[in-house]
Order: C-alpha cells, then sequence, then structure tokens
C-alpha cells in the first residue's frame, strides 16, 4: 500500500511504534470525536515543523455536517491556532470541477465574508471579524501559480492570517471521508510538486491549512501506476464535509454568532 498522505498522524501516530526525538503526541475523545495533537518541534522531518490537529469522527457521508459537536470541535482546533485579531483571508484551493479535489472552492462558498460591510451600531455588537474569500482555481485553468496570486490578494489586503481550505491525501481508506486534519505549517502537500505549497516564508503572513482526505494513492496496493481510490460517496462527502468546514471556519471567526444564525448569514 502507498504511504503517501497528508495526515501527520499517519506518519507519527499512537499506533506507529517508538515517536521519533522532536515530536510530541496527545490524544483525547469527546463523544464520537477523537483528537490527536501531533507537535513537531525540529526540522529535517517526514512534515515540516508545527502543529497538526486531527479529528476523526463518522464518516460524513452520513454524519450531519451542521452538527455542533462536530462544528466545535473542529472550530476549536481552528480558532487556537489563529492570530486573536485582524482581517483573515480564507482561500478555497483546488479544482471545483474535479470532485475530488473540488472540497476547497465548495467550502469556501459557504464562508461569510465581512470584508466591506459598512460597520454601524449592528455590526459593531455582534463583532464580526473582517473575511475575505477566494477561490482561484487551477493554475491550469488561470496561468497563474496560486503563490503568485495570493501575492498580489496579500499586498492589496494585508490578513493577518491565511486560511486554505484543500482536499488532502491519506493512506489509510478507512479515513478518507471522516478525518479532519487542521495545521498551522501552511499549505504543504506530502508531494510538493503538485504546485499548492503555500507557507508563511513566501507570503510574509502564517498559513493554515483545513482539510478532510478524499482521496488515496493506491499504486502498491493494486499494481498500477497514477491509481487513485475515492470515497465510494465521494459526492456526498465532498458535499458534506465543504458544509462542515465553512461551518466551522465561520464559527471559529464569529465567535459571538450561533450556529443557526451562521447558517442563515451564510445562505
Amino acid at each position: 500500500m502507498s504511504v503517501y498522505t497528508d495526515i501527520a498522524d499517519e506518519i507519527y501516530g499512537p499506533s506507529k511504534g517508538q515517536v521519533p526525538g522532536g515530536v510530541k503526541l496527545f490524544t483525547a475523545r469527546s463523544g464520537p470525536v477523537t483528537l490527536t495533537r501531533v507537535q513537531i518541534t525540529r526540522t529535517g522531518l517526514a512534515r515540516p515543523a508545527g502543529c497538526y490537529s486531527t479529528l476523526e469522527m463518522p464518516s460524513l457521508a452520513v454524519a450531519d455536517s451542521k452538527d455542533e459537536r462536530y462544528v466545535s470541535a473542529v472550530a476549536g482546533e481552528l480558532r487556537a491556532m489563529l492570530p486573536e485579531t485582524g482581517a483573515v483571508l480564507v482561500v478555497g484551493v483546488g479544482n471545483r470541477r474535479v470532485t475530488a479535489d473540488a472540497l476547497g472552492p465548495r467550502a469556501a462558498g459557504g464562508v461569510l465574508v465581512t470584508r466591506g460591510i459598512a460597520p454601524d451600531s449592528r455590526t459593531a455588537e455582534l463583532g464580526l471579524r473582517e473575511v475575505c474569500c477566494v477561490s482561484p482555481g487551477a493554475s491550469g485553468e488561470t496561468g497563474i501559480p496560486l503563490a503568485q496570486v495570493l501575492a498580489g490578494l496579500v499586498r492589496a489586503v494585508k490578513p493577518a492570517a491565511i486560511l486554505c481550505i484543500d482536499s488532502l491525501c491519506t493512506s489509510d481508506p478507512a479515513r478518507m471521508g471522516r478525518t479532519v486534519q487542521i495545521s498551522d505549517t501552511g499549505l504543504c502537500p506530502a508531494r510538493p510538486s503538485s504546485g499548492k505549497c503555500l507557507t508563511r516564508a513566501m507570503l510574509g503572513v502564517p498559513v493554515l491549512a483545513v482539510g478532510i482526505p478524499t482521496m488515496m494513492e493506491a499504486d502498491d496496493l493494486l499494481g498500477r501506476p497514477g491509481c487513485v481510490v475515492t470515497p465510494r460517496q465521494l459526492d456526498t462527502v465532498v458535499k458534506k464535509g465543504a458544509e462542515l468546514l465553512a461551518l466551522a471556519v465561520n464559527k471559529a471567526l464569529q465567535q459571538r454568532l450561533s450556529i443557526a444564525e451562521l447558517c442563515y448569514l451564510a445562505n
């Protein structure tokens, strides 16, 4: 089976034997959600140094994407990694035309955008944080590398942080469509040749990433090069996964609003 994975705890998780120096693990369970945090404190390992939070839950094909337990769990981990103040630029990464890669753009469509709302007594009372959102599309469609697009937006918007939403790859078929990973290391695919790599060093501001594994490379499993496996109910997983992530991002950024209020405002 292919060992290619974007999920840090599939490399350093509790079931992987001895943990190398410079890696710390924490695992906890709350109801249907299991949280594993991987803290990497040195360079030179398989994943960049930083914090990775993985939340396992029932398959999104059957789970309620508006369930407060799931939304709050993801939002809480996001909030802990985000700067406390300042504008946030949310980026839906991926190709909307390819279902397994469409999670980011679809989730971006549900993000509550507040930049440009004229301030008044009502908005001040809500404590709305400034949020803007883009889905640049695949570089093959635009002809412009994603990092160049975002570098221009950073100069114009001057965000305190960038939050990328993207589809991920797993090495465990049981985790497709039921795992959320959040990291503060930027968008760093295990295979940098994907062209999606985005880091603080490149853009000058903190870059967070959140995603759900929607595919698994299975060259070794099936004996065919370039073979990719996806969940059986991929359309439903991407639809509900995008709803969950959009709502969790909104909740992390707009703490005073309830989930019901966020559902109403973002639709």
